[in-house]
């Protein structure tokens, strides 16, 4: 008789799309055992405090960089990290799905460590960006790479579509509406007489970034990106 159980679709994920949700969710996992007093005793409540006083990016730290032209490999490193600590379990959680669904997509397309590559650098301009631009504080979460693998994604599907004669603009409605909903977001903060958050500044820069590199890594991608410019 044939089994007709339709397999998991996480399944088919590459590996390295499931080691990059692992150092995304570990953490979390045991910051959150922490705080529910599961693990670690009473110091346990202050493990996520003390995660993002280390590894979380800092922009204190990047403008005292710019402003006296010196490196502070400690505080460069936070680039790299800063992905993997977070402030909420929400916001891992969602962080986390995003990662898993994009690096499905893009995985299949580009191959698995590909995903990781895409995700790293996202996140490492994404954060330097913000930090050039923006009074912003602190960035911490998988949010800006998150949105570059959409970056990424919505240049396949776009590439798709130009390929079958279908409407390209449906690639971008994702992101718009992310981008959208932060944007409503920061806004109600400042509304609310609360700190304004350019978290948006990070994120919407790690998306163009994983469009345009996708443009770079996608066979033929750079070339229909510029005959769809000489078209506008």
């Amino acid at each position: 008789m044939r089994n007709t159980t339709d397999p998991s679709p996480f399944n088919a994920l590459p590996p390295a799309v499931w080691f990059l949700f692992a150092a995304i969710a570990l953490p979390e996992l045991a910051f959150s055992m922490g705080e529910a007093g599961l693990v670690g005793g009473p110091q346990a409540i202050g493990w996520r405090l003390e995660a993002l006083n280390t590894y979380a990016f800092s922009g204190q730290a990047f403008d005292f960089m710019i402003g006296n032209g010196v490196i502070l490999w400690e505080h460069m490193l936070r680039l790299v990290t800063y992905p993997f600590v977070s402030g909420t379990f929400t916001s891992t959680l969602i962080g986390g799905v995003i990662v898993l669904a994009m690096g499905k997509l893009v995985g299949e397309a580009l191959g698995g460590w590909a995903v990781w590559l895409l995700f790293m650098l996202c996140s490492i301009i994404g954060a330097l960006v913000m930090g050039l631009l923006t009074s912003q504080s602190w960035l911490a979460g998988a949010y800006p790479g998150a949105y570059g693998l959409i970056g990424t994604f919505t240049f396949l599907y776009w590439q798709k579509q130009v390929a079958t004669g279908g409407a390209p603009g449906q690639a971008f409605m994702l992101i718009g509406v992310l981008m959208g909903l932060q944007l409503v977001f920061a806004a109600l903060s400042g509304v609310a007489g609360q700190t304004p958050s350019y978290r948006w500044v990070a994120e919407l820069t790690g998306a163009l970034t994983g469009f345009g590199l996708a443009a770079f890594v996608v066979p033929g991608g750079m070339a229909r990106l510029l005959a769809a410019l000489r078209q506008r």
